[in-house]
């Protein structure tokens, strides 16, 4: 759904890049409250991950192919404000580096792809999560909804935009049809790559997972017993001691012995094995997310380098509706066009597959190098304000 130079007129295309530049700023805060020192690298993995899944486009009708948006997944994976930001950075390093999507539609592509899916669907993954069981399959079903609804809420979001600065003469009404028509089953794939991501990710390290924190911490509550007091420790006369100190472990107060007990031991009730909780308790040190990092950027580089290749060649959701719909009557040339990366492919590489891959694996580094750098400083701004603070 890369909206390319020429769809949208000047006025539209500057005001939309006014509320991208607002939507950032905006969420350059919020970030602050969502990145810890694990998350910032993370959450770098994700814009490479879904940078490289964006290169996957998958049939959806005859002569017409989707590909992921990616809002949904970063929003659930590391929080709607630094999901914002993930999505940025892709369509950011698509424009400069790739000549995919216009860079005066830079702001309109953001707007769209960026602010409208991450938020939509946050909201519907937040309300599900109140509305159905605390459960960790929850999260996933919750995931493909919302990613379901966010790909024709983007789609309804351009034809808006589309109505107010469209440069071609055609029915709104036409435009809109055809979009949410077609979103709809791109949508269906969105939220396929979703929920699978997501669910994968619960499977092993449901901590990670940004929208599924508090689950996490019901299901501790959940699985919690009620406390149990355990006597105090007799003196040898057989009086309490003094102050009601806690027994040693196992240990049993002599018969007509005072307990005010101050100590107290939590029992565990036995949870099922699909709810069985992985989250680290309270106070418990912080597990690595090494592997989950290397797993995912081994995923990117394998989507981005080899499975590309076999993509479909059939032109997205919007670029088969503009075609059919003389939407594409003025579009222009991309200014970064005679980019050595443009079109996906490496400028002097004649063979396909090799050309593809090795855009494919540079793209995937350089949005990881560029989406971890910005939240990384992020994150140390936020050390900083807090050491300020205190």
């Amino acid at each position: 759904m890369h909206v390319p130079d020429g769809f949208i007129d000047a006025p539209v295309s500057v005001a939309t890049g006014a509320v991208a530049a607002a939507a950032v700023a905006v969420s350059l805060r919020g970030a602050r409250r969502e990145l810890d020192e694990q998350a910032a690298p993370l959450a770098g993995l994700v814009a490479a991950f879904i940078f490289a899944v964006q290169m996957l486009n998958f049939p959806v009708a005859a002569g017409t192919s989707g590909h992921l948006l990616g809002g949904a997944l970063a929003a659930i994976l590391v929080g709607p404000y630094t999901g914002v930001l993930c999505v940025s950075v892709v369509l950011l390093m698509q424009g400069v580096l790739f000549a995919d999507g216009g860079l005066t539609a830079l702001g309109v592509n953001i707007t769209d792809m960026a602010v409208v899916t991450t938020v939509v669907a946050y909201g519907v993954f937040r309300a599900l999560l109140k509305l159905a069981p605390n459960r960790r399959r929850t999260v996933t079903v919750a995931s493909f909804a919302a990613a379901l609804v966010s790909v024709p809420a983007a789609a309804m979001a351009f034809t808006g935009i589309y109505a107010l600065g469209g440069t071609a003469d055609v029915a709104i009404g036409k435009v809109f049809t055809a979009m949410v028509g077609v979103h709809v089953l791109i949508g269906i794939g969105e939220a396929a790559i979703t929920a699978l991501t997501v669910g994968a990710v619960m499977a092993v390290r449901p901590d990670l997972v940004h929208g599924a924190r508090d689950v996490a911490a019901r299901r501790l509550e959940l699985r919690t017993g009620a406390p149990v007091r355990t006597p105090a420790p007799a003196s040898p006369d057989g009086s309490a001691a003094p102050g009601g100190s806690p027994a040693p472990a196992g240990s049993a107060a002599p018969a007509g012995s005072a307990a005010p007990a101050t100590a107290r031991t939590v029992t565990a009730a036995p949870a099922a094995k699909d709810d069985a909780d992985t989250a680290p308790a309270p106070g418990a040190p912080r597990r690595s997310a090494r592997r989950v990092w290397a797993v995912g950027l081994g995923a990117a580089l394998l989507c981005a380098g080899v499975v590309s290749f076999y993509a479909s060649a059939s032109p997205d959701g919007l670029e088969k509706v503009a075609a059919d719909k003389g939407i594409d009557k003025k579009t222009e040339d991309h200014a970064a066009k005679d980019s050595p990366l443009a079109d996906y492919g490496v400028k002097d590489i004649s063979d396909a597959r090799l050309s593809g891959g090795l855009a494919g694996v540079i793209g995937v580094g350089a949005t990881l190098a560029v989406g971890t750098g910005v939240f990384v400083v992020v994150r140390r701004r936020r050390a900083d304000t807090d050491t300020e603070t205190g």
